[in-house]
């Protein structure tokens, strides 16, 4: 038995299988599922390359085949790569799935209606290269990452690190993310990283912070150092090339509910101890393969659905239909619940076969996600822009201009003094 060579075919054989029948997190082998198909899930194209296609190869270069075990392990390889290739074609259909979610979010003209300056570089093809030689590797020579920056008093708990283009172009807009993991563990500079460095890549300044953790803290004090982040943003980001007056919130799993929060609870003094005065309103709210329901069993007032109202900021939410750990009716309850709310407009995208975790790598699900996330937060901030300066803007049908509340938070950010 050519040991060698089962030894990738089975591994890649094995995470295949949970790919496309997750095990839910409240069932035995529920974890195993998850750890071993997220890989194989996002990273297809990978898979078939370096597990299947090249140990084949080699095996039967070795000659290593030439047995009833050998030919064996070469017909769980041909299986594993049948599902591979349906796993890849969910994942190269995501982009038309997630151009329709943003039709119907924001309007059929909705790239002709971004000002040309915020829209000129949209990203129309998918980055290959990156997706198939280079999956797993987030930095790009064009960005300068600066680490541990102090926003707070709780040590390396209150730390963040600041993406920008290394020229540091002027009044650039600015996107927080908070990293997941339930929020007992988990650390900044480990999620989302593709759509950081390309946003910095294009000219913004991104941040990735760490936050207070269970069971050392409690809600709301998460909520509470986001609020700082985005007070820090609006202090320093200035010093790094920033428009402090333009802040995206961002957030994966536990850091998608903590973002939401904050988006819902704008310059809200019962989460801004001893900096009630400080400016946390935000442009718009990145919600990705989130929880949407309480904190540990605490009271509905610590859920993103308790504080849904009219006034509320744009929201994109992208949630995978497989997600292992948070169902996607959540996704489209919360979804559906903001529409109904709202003002502003909501984009909901449900991703096809897309797992918990699917903003780890350069994967095509992700790619489309990051996109998506681009056009968005443009359209959005041509229609901030058009309306501060009393101009008509863009608008999905049946939604106001934009809502006069957001229209006072976008000329309180630009009055504020210093």
């Amino acid at each position: 038995m050519p040991f060698g060579y089962l030894f990738p075919v089975a591994l890649a054989a094995v995470g295949t299988l949970f790919a496309l029948r997750p095990v839910p997190f409240s069932r035995p082998l529920g974890r195993t599922s998850y750890y071993f198909g997220l890989a194989a899930n996002e990273l297809p194209f990978a898979a078939l390359l370096w597990m299947l296609l090249f140990p084949t190869a080699l095996a039967i270069t070795d000659g290593d085949i030439d047995s009833a075990g050998g030919w064996a392990i070469v017909a769980v390889a041909a299986v594993t790569a049948i599902g591979l290739a349906v796993i890849a074609y969910r994942g190269l259909g995501e982009r038309g799935r997630i151009e329709r979610a943003m039709t119907e979010g924001l309007g059929a003209d909705w790239r002709a209606a971004i000002d040309a300056d915020l829209g000129a570089g949209l990203r129309r093809r998918r980055p290959w290269a990156r997706i198939l030689l280079l999956p797993i590797v987030k930095r790009r020579l064009d960005v300068r990452r600066v680490a541990n920056l102090s926003y707070g008093d709780a040590g390396r708990r209150n730390l963040l690190d600041l993406y920008h283009h290394r020229s540091r172009p002027q009044g650039a807009p600015v996107m927080i993310h908070l990293h997941g993991g339930g929020y007992s563990g988990g650390h900044k500079n480990s999620q989302s990283l593709p759509l950081l460095y390309h946003l910095a890549g294009r000219g913004w300044v991104c941040i990735s912070a760490n936050y207070r953790l269970r069971p050392q803290a409690q809600h709301p004090d998460h909520l509470i150092d986001l609020k700082k982040i985005i007070a820090w943003v609006r202090e320093h980001a200035h010093e790094y090339g920033a428009d402090p007056s333009t802040v995206f919130v961002a957030g994966s799993s536990a850091g998608g509910h903590m973002a939401a929060l904050a988006a819902l609870t704008q310059n809200d003094p019962a989460f801004q101890p001893g900096f009630e005065d400080a400016d946390t309103t935000v442009t718009g709210a990145i919600y990705l393969n989130g929880w949407y329901g309480t904190y540990f069993g605490q009271g509905p007032e610590s859920s993103p659905l308790a504080h849904i109202t009219p006034d509320a900021p744009p929201f994109l939410v992208a949630h995978g239909d497989l997600d292992p750990q948070v169902p996607a009716a959540d996704a489209r309850h919360f979804a559906d619940r903001l529409r109904q709310t709202s003002a502003a407009p909501v984009v909901y995208a449900e991703l096809r076969g897309g797992n918990h975790a699917f903003d780890l790598y350069h994967s095509v699900r992700f790619e489309a996600v990051v996109d998506a996330i681009e056009g968005f937060t443009a359209w959005v901030r041509t229609r901030e822009r058009r309306a501060v300066a009393g101009q008509p803007g863009p608008r999905p049908t049946g939604l106001p201009l934009i809502p006069d509340a957001a229209v006072n938070a976008a000329q309180r950010r630009r009055t504020r003094p210093e």
